[in-house]
């Protein structure tokens, strides 16, 4: 079972947000088949999830109770409320692989009991979505963006950068809260080894690059490999390892003394979208629900009731739909806002909002912290998926599921396989590294590729040796494909390479003889194909 995130946490901690889902996908559905109802998972402490159905305002009610700042103005908890009914209506599906719609963790949204507050706000924007093209907006919203928003691609590789998100300095939030962290470079080498990185001793840990929003774009890691590591992916490999109170964000100054090093930063969470601080002190000053909504995501459409949207899907402007538009929007000086209160318990991190994916042949089961790349990989996944097709002459799977684990000691758990297998199909599920591990090592589409094949030739070479199995993943994860039949000679045999026997590939002893025996594998089955053979007919 995949691990989701943890409860709702105390104070200004609680409000860091290392979730936030990908970039918007062509041709969304319309909302006008929106349920009245979510079906929601709890975790138990066991493993697994109970489920339970509620109307959606009565879940938007409890999740504006378990993410607002506490004490926020109705104006602040309104806007929030928006926020959250578009999650649920966006991901829908996220937890289809599960049986139900959303969880309670911070994977989803966290619910809490719902006040009279949060009641109110849900009943007072009930029906009301932010939209783009007839479908929920790809939205984000942050804990606190350190004075200046972020561009989703900055934070999530290969994301989307809509107008509606653009980076933008924010003198309602002013760079709040500021922080610091210390951690021993031991805890720092066991943070990125738990994320597939080796290493025995961390030597240095220094700053390479920076994004143009001023964040930590990529640092350089000596002793370790690989030897970089974007400021992302360390903030999250150090957040699963040692606690997600350490690297509030990736605006960060780093300094070694001794085998100590010191982060100085500002802000909390990915700093995507609305500042959830910064929109609790707009409320404040009196600025209501859609100019802050405007004031973080400029241009978007937002419905007056669910049965109004889709009324003319070709359009991409329902006639229903409100603009927010740059005249909504309040002043643009807010240093005079009174501090707002710090949050405490009944508080949550905040979350990114994704599109709905309109594609349920490819189900991907993330981590929280990677809900970002969702779409970006499902895309990849549906490209290679077709095109392995089309090479193999069989038909694509009705179904896949991809389930990416937050660390390597899980994916060994799960699989009993260790790590540097990178993947392996359990109970019909196709397991995976940690997306940043992968990500790093360049290898994230051809492991994909690889298991895709392995879906669709299973059947075919039942029985094989497996160096027969793994031979053809490794040639049509490559992109090769056999010659045309015309072109075919006469199949003669040949000296066969030195295939390798069951027991290299499938009880490997390390990552170099395992590396070997692919390699090898695909000697031999490549070695068949240019004789004439089909893929089928390898033995």
């Amino acid at each position: 079972m995949r691990k989701a995130g943890g409860a709702a946490l105390v104070a200004l901690a609680a409000l860091c947000s290392v979730t936030a889902p990908g970039a918007a996908v062509q041709g969304p559905p319309a909302l006008g088949a929106a349920p009245a109802e979510v079906r929601v998972g709890t975790l138990q402490p066991g493993g697994g999830y109970s489920v339970a159905t509620m109307t959606l305002d009565a879940y938007v009610a409890r999740v504006v109770a378990g993410e607002a700042v506490r004490d926020s103005r109705p104006a602040a908890l309104e806007a929030l409320a928006i926020a959250v009914r578009t999650f649920a209506l966006a991901n829908r599906t996220r937890h289809r692989a599960d049986g139900f719609d959303l969880c309670d963790q911070t994977h989803c949204q966290v619910l809490r009991a719902a006040t009279a507050a949060t009641d109110r706000a849900a009943r007072a924007t009930s029906g009301r979505v932010l939209v783009r093209q007839g479908a929920p907006a790809a939205i984000y919203y942050t804990a606190s963006c350190g004075g200046r928003t972020e561009i989703p691609s900055n934070v999530w590789p290969g994301a989307e950068d809509p107008a509606f998100l653009p980076s933008q300095a924010d003198d309602a939030c002013d760079g709040e809260p500021a922080w610091s962290a210390e951690i021993g470079a031991g805890d720092l080498a066991r943070a990125l080894r738990a994320s597939g990185f080796s290493g025995d001793r961390l030597r240095d840990l220094r700053i390479r690059s920076r994004n143009s929003s001023g964040r930590v774009a990529q640092l350089t890691i000596d002793g370790f490999k690989p030897d970089q590591i974007s400021g992302q992916d360390l903030r999250v490999a150090i957040g699963r390892t040692l606690g997600w109170q350490r690297i509030k964000s990736t605006a960060f100054e780093v300094s070694r003394r001794g085998g100590i090093y010191r982060f100085a930063g500002h802000g909390y969470g990915h700093g995507v979208g609305m500042c959830v601080i910064g929109s609790a002190r707009l409320a404040e000053r009196g600025v209501g629900p859609d100019a802050i909504l405007a004031r973080y995501f400029p241009g978007l459409q937002m419905t007056r009731s669910l049965a109004e949207v889709g009324s003319d899907p070709r359009s991409g402007e329902p006639s229903a739909l409100r603009g927010l538009t740059p005249s909504d929007r309040a002043p643009a000086d807010f240093r005079g806002l009174t501090p707002s209160r710090t949050p405490s318990r009944g508080t949550a991190p905040s979350r990114g909002l994704t599109p709905y994916i309109p594609t349920p042949a490819i189900v991907v089961a993330l981590p929280d912290e990677d809900e970002g790349e969702r779409a970006v990989i499902v895309t990849q996944a549906v490209r290679a998926r077709d095109a392995l097709a089309r090479a193999l002459g069989v038909t694509a799977p009705a179904s896949v599921t991809l389930r990416f684990h937050p660390t390597t000691d899980e994916y060994e758990r799960a699989t009993s396989r260790p790590w540097f297998t990178s993947a392996a199909a359990v109970r019909g599920e196709l397991h995976l590294l940690p997306l940043a591990t992968l990500r790093q090592r360049g290898i994230l589409e051809a492991i994909v590729r690889r298991e895709l094949v392995h879906l669709m030739t299973e059947a075919a070479l039942a029985g094989r040796p497996a160096w027969v199995r793994e031979g053809a993943a490794a040639y049509f994860a490559a992109g090769a494909a056999p010659p045309a039949p015309a072109q075919r000679p006469a199949f003669r045999p040949a000296p066969r390479p030195s295939c390798p026997s069951d027991a290299e590939l499938l009880q490997p002893v390390s990552a170099g003889a395992l590396a070997n025996a692919y390699a090898r594998a695909r000697q031999c089955f490549s070695a068949q194909i240019a004789a004439g053979r089909s893929w089928r007919d390898v033995r």
